[in-house]
């Protein structure tokens, strides 16, 4: 049984490990953007991070009371001379452990960023996914997501 729930201070280890989860996989997708290892935040930030509002985190906790999974979102308002005044949730990062993979984890972490999202008066969510992340594609296109804009690049530094 998975029950999800609003990040606390104490999820901070768990959390810092599914990150260096998120880190090594952009890695093998793009090592020339990211590193084997490290840390997206500090634990400073991640505290810091936890306690806003606009950047809530939700943890996904398993029967044994252990963090299976994770989401970061980021509450966005688009107000201005060209929107029509509109908030969205950004999902920034979903990890469910490698061992729970295929468990439906995942999918309670995006069903409640959903309803979340809606108490909120969001018109929106929306997220990004590497190129070559066939898998995270595979799952939010299977939660009823689309493409609504294409990211594009040239590299032009070939050194790295």
């Amino acid at each position: 049984m998975i029950r999800v729930r609003r990040a606390v201070q104490d999820d901070v280890q768990g959390i810092m490990n599914l990150l260096d989860q998120v880190l090594y996989v952009h890695h093998l997708i793009r090592p020339d953007l990211f590193r084997e290892t490290g840390s997206k935040y500090t634990v400073e930030e991640l505290k810091a991070i936890i306690d806003n509002d606009k950047t809530p985190v939700f943890v996904a906790i398993d029967e044994n009371q252990v963090l299976v999974g994770h989401s970061f979102v980021i509450m966005e308002d688009h107000f201005g001379p060209c929107h029509t005044g509109y908030k969205t949730a950004y999902i920034d990062d979903l990890c469910v452990d490698t061992e729970c993979r295929g468990e439906h984890v995942g999918k309670q972490l995006f069903e409640y960023v959903k309803e979340y999202s809606k108490e909120q008066g969001c018109h929106n969510i929306t997220l990004h996914v590497w190129e070559g992340n066939d898998n995270a594609r595979g799952f939010y296109e299977a939660m009823g997501m689309k493409a609504y804009m294409t990211g594009m690049e040239v590299v032009i530094d070939e050194l790295r």
